[in-house]
């Protein structure tokens, strides 16, 4: 049983529309001043501590935006901020100071090579840039390949928490830079009531714009209006009863859209956005506990790792009160073993790409009734979330029949603006399919429509749809028996070795990670899927891993064990 409704809300949801993320920040600030926004290496930082701290950033950037140059003028430089910064105190006061100083923000992470930042700066065009320590620590390797690049254009580096040194200056004299010890000189022009002016965007205003890997091998950043993230939350705020009490987990990275949830699904009603350190993020179970997280949200990937080691067990999160997974297909045994963990917790499936604004359909797991609606034993999508709209086409964009299988095409408030600077693939991807008058977008994601049955299914992307040996095979359902039969969450099954004409594959390979006490016998393990699929759907081996993969967003990375194969 939920206690999700048990406890009042101190304001209307719907108030959340029309207003702009810094808005929705400051107006927790007011009301919420003692209580703790952040919890970051073991310290609380309460609202007002951390309101101070944005508007002292906000200021500065407000300040040294007049000495950019012409070019800087409005309507020729895009109104966006750069945060080169990881879960960090000025990575998030970085991202706060950006949209009170009336910008988008830009996330970008530290760990990436330089060249991909090099790229993702020039590409945004964002001119100023706040920087943590590793941030600092990359600057010279950026500005060197930005030269290489022959981006000319001046920018403007903050470092409100640490020193920019002197060499690093000198190095790079076309630019500006502004640290610890020179940001309150920097802000004194700027009064602080200029900060409550320039929060309050117009809701058609870009809120982020992230850049996510592009087919052509070049980032496509997709622009994430005020107004969509307004919406969604918003929806969250109401559904979930998200109020001033609660502690949110903060796992994801912020160039991963998941963690707007974190942020502003937090910042948004006055609750705490709990950061565990690295090795606290890759097993958060004792974190859960010491830090009374109400509000857990993760990929599949990273919450098998908890069930792998046996951390996962009956009533050990009693405190948490709702639990929600995005990202990738819910395993039917991950929900049900979190369930049984967080008694009290609502768990749901949630589901959307960052072109419709984080997460769009939802559905609500309940032991009595979803392992019956689960295909391939993953959990459903279920329904839109309000006012967004639900097409599932076939490859002529026809609508299907309730209980028919194609594409999924939304549209709604949540549906993005578009990619940057991109218009051929934003006209792609946003289109107004035959009989509509609205733009739906297309996701790629193949999945059932829903019947009076049974909710929304995913069934993969439409490119894991392969060729083996002449015959069309989804992976998923390959994934799928390989999961049920070895007894495990997770498993990959990828089509190799490549046809020599470059039309499908010969045969499927397999990847598991079973427990590291388990005893898993792979020749039995094949025996048992060749009496369940055809054989041209067995995969040819089996090949066991100590732990899959993640990238940076948590997921298994798909990528690096195609990488393993063609090595």
């Amino acid at each position: 049983m939920s206690t999700a409704d048990a406890h009042p809300r101190s304001f209307d949801p719907a108030n959340t529309l029309g207003m702009s993320l810094a808005q929705l920040f400051l107006r927790s600030a007011a009301a919420h001043p003692k209580r703790p926004a952040v919890r970051l290496d073991g310290e609380q930082t309460s609202y007002a501590q951390l309101r101070e701290r944005v508007t002292t950033l906000a200021r500065a950037l407000l300040a040294r935006r007049g000495e950019l140059g012409p070019s800087a003028v409005e309507g020729d430089n895009p109104p966006l901020t750069a945060v080169l910064a990881a879960r960090s105190a000025p990575c998030f006061s970085g991202i706060l100071a950006a949209l009170a100083s009336g910008h988008g923000y830009v996330p970008m992470l530290p760990s990436f090579p330089p060249a991909r930042v090099a790229l993702m700066l020039a590409r945004s065009q964002a001119r100023a840039v706040v920087l943590d320590a590793d941030g600092v620590a990359l600057l010279d390797a950026v500005l060197t390949e930005l030269d290489a690049r022959g981006d000319a254009l001046p920018r403007q580096f903050f470092a409100p928490d640490h020193t920019i040194p002197a060499q690093l200056r000198a190095a790079h004299p076309r630019h500006s830079f502004v640290d610890a010890s020179e940001l309150e000189a920097c802000a004194a022009p700027v009064a602080a009531e200029r900060v409550e002016a320039t929060a309050a965007v117009d809701p058609e205003a870009i809120a982020y714009l992230l850049f996510t890997s592009g087919s052509t091998g070049e980032p496509k950043g997709v622009m994430v209006a005020q107004r969509n993230i307004a919406r969604f939350l918003a929806v969250v705020i109401e559904r979930y009863s998200l109020r001033a009490s609660d502690r949110f987990t903060h796992l994801f990275e912020t160039t991963f859209d998941l963690s707007l949830f974190d942020l502003f699904g937090a910042w948004s009603v006055g609750g705490c956005l709990c950061v565990p350190d690295k090795k606290q993020r890759l097993l958060p179970h004792q974190y859960i506990l010491e830090s009374e997280i109400s509000v857990y949200f993760s990929v599949p990937s990273a919450a098998v790792m908890l069930k792998r080691v046996r951390l996962l067990q009956p009533g050990v999160f009693p405190k948490l009160r709702l639990v929600l997974f995005c990202g990738e297909g819910l395993p039917a045994s991950l929900a049900e073993s979190f369930a049984a963990a967080a008694p009290e917790a609502v768990v749901e499936n949630i589901y959307g790409p960052t072109e419709l604004t984080l997460a769009c359909t939802a559905y609500r797991w309940d032991s009595a009734r979803s392992p019956a609606e689960c295909e391939n034993d993953l959990v459903p999508i279920g329904e839109p979330f309000p006012a967004m709209r639900v097409k599932v086409v076939d490859a002529d964009l026809r609508e299907v029949e309730a209980g028919g299988v194609g594409e999924l095409l939304m549209a709604g408030p949540q549906r993005a603006l578009g990619y940057w600077r991109d218009p051929e693939r934003t006209a792609a991807a946003f289109f107004v399919p035959p009989g509509e008058t609205e733009r739906f977008y297309r996701t790629g994601d193949r999945v059932r429509k829903a019947s009076p049955e049974r909710p929304m299914t995913f069934l993969g992307r439409t490119d894991s749809q392969v060729k083996i040996q002449g015959y069309r095979v989804e992976l998923g359902e390959i994934e799928a028996a390989l999961m049920r039969e070895a007894g495990l969450d997770a498993a990959v099954a990828l089509a190799w070795p490549p046809n020599e004409d470059g039309t499908g594959a010969k045969a499927v390979v397999a990847f598991l990670a079973p427990p590291p006490d388990a005893a898993l016998d792979t020749n039995a393990l094949l025996d048992r899927l060749d009496a369940l699929l055809p054989a041209y759907m067995v995969p040819k081996r089996v090949e066991l891993l100590d732990a899959f993969p993640l990238n940076s967003n948590g997921k298994i990375d798909r990528k690096a064990l195609r990488a393993r194969l063609d090595a």
